[in-house]
């Protein structure tokens, strides 16, 4: 929460020891925000921090603990990947296998050719078959006057692309906010500041690419956007990382440049934060393109918020 940015120190009213306080010093980062900064000899109640605490400054929190590794598409994202075009019992498989050959979604069932070929009816060649999905214990040699569907197709470059993106770690973000849990709570009313550890890995972009008989295809995959769930029902959309708060810093009592939660919270609680990264994954290769999309979430982090309170003589 964004408090004052200095220590607790009471500002005089007219009379010495007039008993004027302020719960948490909030009131005076207010005015600060506002270019209005308030005089010492300023008459009404001086800043006062919440009981057992020292400084009403801006802290950081420590990093929640990380959450769902992700792996999977975001649903209903607008350029999400589309289904695996190959599926066994609702499970997506690799189209071409270098030891099983090229799967048939008809039956569920690899086939390659035999090596050696044995003495075939006429019109006929021998295959290996593989079937219930690549099941090792299901395997038999069987004649076809033709190859079976999708027999010697070239690599589908999606799937190539999303055996590149299995290849790659993509991590949930590691997470920040003012005020910090265990140094004291914020005040009603102030801006939060959220952000999260930078790093290729949690915002991208990563590059990286492999090929397959003869086709090769590249991917680039970049946060997007990350998305702040504040606990109260409110998210929050910021465009990257965001800023550390510095609490003797030119903004420091002040909001975020680029990603807090500025209009604060309106009730007094603890609140589970946490952030979830929109990762676009763009590939390209055999003359297609598309992009896969991705989402990473961190574990949450509390944030513990007071009213402000004003005690008059």
């Amino acid at each position: 929460m964004l408090t004052w940015g200095g220590g607790c120190v009471p500002a005089r009213g007219p009379r010495a020891g007039a008993p004027r306080r302020l719960l948490a010093g909030t009131l005076l980062a207010l005015l600060v925000a506002l270019a209005a900064p308030v005089p010492a000899a300023a008459e009404g109640p001086g800043p006062q921090c919440p009981p057992g605490q020292n400084d009403c400054s801006i802290w950081d929190d420590d990093p929640g603990t990380p959450g769902d590794p992700g792996g999977g598409d975001t649903g209903g994202d607008p350029g999400g990947g589309t289904a695996p075009k190959c599926q066994w019992n609702g499970r997506p498989l690799p189209c071409y296998n270098e030891f099983l050959g090229w799967f048939n979604n008809a039956d569920g069932c690899y086939y390659k050719l035999a090596e050696p070929q044995p003495e075939a009816p006429e019109g006929t060649r021998w295959y290996v078959r593989t079937c219930n999905g690549g099941d090792l214990g299901s395997q038999t040699v069987v004649p076809l006057e033709t190859p079976p569907p999708g027999f010697g197709t070239p690599p589908d470059p999606e799937e190539l692309a999303r055996r590149v993106l299995a290849s790659i770690s993509l991590l949930p973000p590691r997470i920040a906010v003012a005020p910090r849990r265990n140094t004291g709570p914020g005040l009603v009313g102030l801006p939060v500041w959220m952000w999260a550890s930078p790093g290729r890995n949690y915002f991208g972009p990563i590059h990286a690419w492999d090929s397959d008989r003869g086709l090769r295809v590249d991917i680039t995959a970049e946060v997007d956007r990350i998305v702040w769930t504040m606990g109260d029902g409110v998210k929050v959309t910021c465009a990257d990382e965001g800023t550390p708060y510095d609490p003797k810093g030119p903004r420091a009592g002040k909001t975020s440049p680029d990603c807090g939660y500025n209009s604060g919270y309106p009730k007094a609680g603890t609140y589970p934060v946490s952030a979830t990264t929109y990762w676009s994954v763009t590939w390209r290769g055999g003359g297609e393109s598309g992009v896969i999309a991705q989402t990473r979430t961190s574990g949450t982090t509390p944030v513990e918020i007071d009213e402000l309170q004003v005690v008059t003589r």
